[in-house]
């Protein structure tokens, strides 16, 4: 990959929180400019304060990920802004749990929007910058989800499943242009998706609930996609999987 130092871009969506927050500040703290994506705008900013006093760079884009409009014009604003994009980190999801029978179309659609057709719109978009520069690397979040289906998640396993088709084209695609993609899955994590109310009937994330203790802290996730980022050019990993050591449920 071309760039070095403060010249490097990556793009984070759902940085406001979680996975994407922590992907965020370690690439910040690698050397990045940060662009920093969610619906949140207070959220983002305080995000940004952390980069910055850090003595990053961010920029935040309040944008609301099922909406294409909306994320389309927040690409164009980072590549205006900065001229480039090295890293993308699909990070954003949403979920809307409950039987088949029960859900709703416009359920459906907003978890496909933003867990599907966010990623590639914004791949579709950083994918000529990253040509143009010589390579990239796209790490697009998935689940175990995506590999096992689970009651009471059709949309969400759906567009997951999903991810894994679209994130081979594009590697495919990529290939000859040194622009890597690889779809990672992560278990269980100690997040708002990943650590849940034992009590609750269904857990904020999918399947069964394992034990909060052994949830993956989402800065250890955020360390193997910061290595998924600066690993070899002679190296392409096209899936990965991690899960907590004990994890039982989500395997």
């Amino acid at each position: 990959m071309s760039g070095t130092g403060t010249d490097r871009v990556a793009v984070v969506t759902g940085a406001s929180s979680g996975l994407g927050r922590a992907v965020a500040l370690r690439l910040a703290a690698d050397g990045h400019r940060v662009a920093l994506l969610a619906r949140g705008a207070e959220d983002l900013g305080a995000v940004a304060a952390e980069v910055e006093r850090a003595g990053g760079t961010a920029l935040t884009c309040a944008v609301d990920l099922a909406d294409a409009a909306a994320t389309r014009a927040a690409a164009e604003e980072v590549l205006t802004r900065w001229g480039r994009a090295d890293v993308l980190v699909n990070a954003a999801a949403t979920d809307a749990p409950g039987p088949v029978a029960s859900t709703t179309v416009e359920d459906w659609d907003r978890v496909l929007a933003v867990n599907l057709r966010a990623p590639f719109l914004l791949s579709r978009a950083v994918f000529p910058a990253m040509r143009r520069a010589g390579g990239g690397t796209i790490v697009t979040v998935s689940s175990v989800a995506g590999r096992r289906g689970w009651a009471d998640a059709a949309a969400y396993c759906s567009s997951k499943f999903a991810l894994t088709g679209f994130t081979q084209a594009l590697a495919a695609e990529g290939r000859a242009h040194g622009i890597r993609a690889c779809v990672l899955y992560p278990g269980a994590m100690a997040t708002s998706w990943g650590v849940w109310d034992p009590s609750a009937r269904r857990p904020a994330g999918v399947g069964d609930a394992p034990d909060p203790r052994d949830a993956l802290p989402p800065e250890r996730v955020a360390e193997l996609v910061a290595w998924l980022v600066q690993a070899p050019g002679e190296l392409v990993l096209n899936e990965v999987t991690v899960t907590p050591l004990h994890e039982q449920g989500w395997r």
